[in-house]
């Protein structure tokens, strides 16, 4: 008698992502996420939310949270995602998350919960200080996807722990309840262009919303006259491209801005490289300027556009709730029943 394959989950292709609304978006939101999305929406089924319940596990005014939203969302909308073919909606609006995230709460274990790098860094020394959610947000995150029982996730490197998670919470209640396949191993997607752009001060650290230097990134609402000072701004070196990326391993901040030249433009690095070769940054800085006002300097007008008819917005939220609800609401229902609640 030969041993029988454990069964494969069968169901639809889905993708599921999020940004919190916790800063101005920057180029490596863009080109990192939302370039993405805007792409993956045409390949299968899309749900992006805002993640306003991941937000509050650090504070936020609760006076700005909702005017946050709506700016994720019009930089959804400004970038090219379609309310007609994704689905977009504020993740507080469809409480399935958290009733699933319960559910998974009992399910992941605390040692799996103790190995993620992320609350260390954050928490610091003083984890006793840090809110209960900060610790269990990674679960959060399983049930984020698995609610709609999402295949494919988009994610950085700093967050493939966190979906390894997801994975082992998804096989975990699937064999404990003995239901096979119930739930979906949801895979990473980080291939393409713009999946880390680096700090324009610091080669070596990511370009980030928390930097306390406005000056470290390019924040999509940003004119085309900051935009171009914040590149003539970017650290570089003395010297002048080379003709190989090999050269350019020990020159972080070089590596940076060949990197975001290729991201904007959809090329290879070494392509461009080739391009610039022996040319100093002040010939090559300029070139950058532009390609960036030309491609972000439209992102921004829209949003800003979008941003003065919140009520607009609010619509497309509402009805992408609306339907996120409508996917999510048998998902959770099969796993109540699967759990044994009471009713169900």
């Amino acid at each position: 008698m030969t041993d029988q394959a454990p069964p494969v989950y069968s169901g639809p292709s889905r993708v599921l992502s999020g940004v919190q609304p916790s800063g101005a978006l920057h180029l490596g939101n863009y080109l990192g996420a939302l370039v993405k999305f805007t792409r993956l929406q045409h390949e299968m089924d899309t749900f992006i939310f805002v993640a306003d319940m991941h937000a509050i596990t650090v504070w936020q005014d609760p006076k700005l949270l909702a005017s946050q939203v709506r700016e994720i969302a019009a930089a959804y909308l400004a970038s090219g995602l379609d309310p007609k073919k994704a689905t977009i909606f504020p993740q507080s609006a469809v409480p399935e998350h958290a009733e699933l995230a319960w559910v998974f709460n009992c399910v992941a274990r605390l040692g799996w919960l103790d190995r993620m790098t992320q609350f260390k860094d954050k928490a610091g020394k003083h984890k006793e200080r840090e809110s209960v959610g900060l610790y269990t947000y990674p679960v959060l995150q399983a049930a984020d996807i698995l609610v709609y029982k999402a295949t494919h996730v988009p994610v950085g490197e700093d967050q493939r722990q966190h979906l390894e998670l997801t994975r082992d919470i998804a096989a975990k209640f699937n064999h404990d309840f003995e239901a096979p396949a119930f739930f979906p191993l949801p895979e990473a997607l980080t291939e393409g262009p713009g999946a880390r752009i680096m700090s324009l001060r610091d080669g070596a650290a990511k370009m980030s919303k928390s930097d306390p230097s406005d000056n470290s990134r390019l924040n999509l609402l940003d004119d085309a006259d900051t935009i171009a000072q914040k590149v003539r701004k970017a650290r570089t070196d003395p010297d002048p491209l080379p003709a190989t990326l090999e050269e350019l391993k020990d020159r972080p901040e070089a590596l940076n801005l060949i990197g975001i030249y290729a991201a904007l433009e959809g090329r290879g690095p070494a392509e461009v490289l080739t391009e610039f070769t022996g040319q100093g940054f002040g010939a090559f800085k300029p070139k950058l300027a532009d390609l960036a006002v030309a491609r972000l300097g439209p992102v921004g007008a829209e949003m800003r556009r979008l941003m003065a008819d919140p009520a607009e917005i609010d619509r497309i939220l509402a009805d992408g709730a609306q339907r996120a609800r409508a996917a999510a609401a048998p998902n959770l229902a099969q796993v109540k029943k699967i759990v044994g609640y009471w009713g169900s």
